[in-house]
């Protein structure tokens, strides 16, 4: 068992709040990414899990028992830290049954635990070795794996693939992710790296300013952005976005800005003008002619090998679109772009908050923002 709550957790330095009134709900054996840019809180939030740092306020359960106050050797928990924190003088065997030898097992129970979690991670060959003598990818393995044989309620995780090159990052996170998938156990994983947390979460929680701004599946935080905060985080490059104004044109709603007129596919009865954030994904976008919805003139080519990412200028806005290689799109030259309905998302440019329609003899659903004709 491994179900992780955190009940209104706030920690305070000083008079500044490094979290406020954080609640989520880590299911057993589930895989979650504490995701967000650098100071948001999220290893600060690891640490509080961990009992290395107390909160300010609120409460921590794990399977339901209070931790809030319990020290970290009473938490079924293992950490596995950045640095990875091996033993340089012993073996990658005694490394791994370190923490069963600190606890007074036997010398066959420490052995058989050793040579599991060995197999487990492709370490067998590699026992009689010292940390010195291993890559990067093989020290985080071992370090995973002398989390392993403690058979803990929870995997804690702090950045633990930021030392390592792209290559080798890529591969430990196929690793990561079929060791989840083999012992199922709690995962509580935290990155800056949006790549990471795409790829290998079955939740991600995205943090900013020390509180939580969506928590959802990767492809919910990726498709129905709750704020201009999430739309502009995930992605890269990021989701188009740029002030418009929605009114009504022959019985339908527009998105005006200029270089931009996109029919929102939404039927208008009567409409002021209303103020909006629009968000676009650039992938979303697609090359059509000098009178599609959104026209304007190249500003730049990049060559990704088997796409390109084309730059347009539409007359206040920059845009991009994400297009397969080769394209048409020369530097200079005019361009238009076209975009489903769908892939239309509205924010309010006040609070940055997604804009719900909900048509007039609908009624308002409470708590949701309303955008209303």
């Amino acid at each position: 068992m491994g179900r992780i709550q955190l009940q209104s957790v706030s920690k305070k330095f000083g008079a500044a709040y490094a979290l406020e009134q954080v609640d989520l709900d880590i299911a057993d054996g589930e895989f979650l990414v504490l995701l967000g840019p650098s100071g948001c809180g999220k290893s600060t939030l690891l640490r509080l899990v961990a009992g290395l740092a107390e909160p300010s306020s609120g409460r921590i359960l794990l399977d339901g028992k209070d931790i809030t106050a319990a020290p970290p050797r009473e938490r079924d928990l293992a950490m596995v830290f950045q640095s990875y924190a091996l033993y340089p003088h012993l073996s990658v065997a005694k490394n791994i049954g370190f923490p069963l030898r600190s606890r007074k097992f036997s010398r066959q129970h420490i052995a058989d635990a050793v040579a599991t979690a060995a197999a487990a991670l492709d370490l067998s060959e590699l026992l009689s070795r010292r940390p010195a003598e291993l890559s990067g990818g093989q020290r985080q393995r071992v370090a995973l794996a002398r989390a392993m044989v403690r058979d803990p309620g929870a995997f804690l995780m702090d950045e633990p693939l930021s030392n390592l090159d792209a290559k080798l990052r890529s591969a430990t996170r196929t690793e990561l992710i079929d060791v989840h998938r083999r012992i199922g156990t709690t995962f509580l994983y935290v990155t800056h790296d949006q790549v990471e947390a795409m790829t290998m979460a079955t939740r991600i929680a995205l943090m900013d300013n020390g509180r939580i701004e969506q928590v959802g599946t990767p492809a919910e935080l990726y498709d129905t952005p709750r704020s201009v905060f999430v739309a502009g985080f995930l992605g890269a490059p990021p989701m188009n976005l740029f002030d418009a104004t929605v009114t009504a044109h022959r019985g339908e709603l527009h998105a005006i800005a200029p270089g931009v007129n996109i029919a929102l596919g939404i039927e208008a009865k009567a409409h002021t003008d209303h103020p909006v954030t629009i968000g676009i994904r650039p992938e979303k976008l697609h090359i059509a002619d000098t009178h599609a919805p959104v026209t304007g003139d190249v500003t730049a080519v990049e060559n990704l090998g088997s796409e390109e990412l084309i730059h347009i200028h539409t007359g206040v806005n920059t845009l991009c679109i994400r297009a397969s290689r080769p394209s048409t799109a020369r530097v200079g030259a005019p361009i238009g772009a076209r975009v489903a309905p769908v892939d239309v998302h509205l924010f309010d440019p006040e609070t940055g908050r997604r804009l719900t329609w909900v048509p007039q003899d609908a009624p308002a659903r409470t708590g949701e923002p309303l955008f209303v004709a």
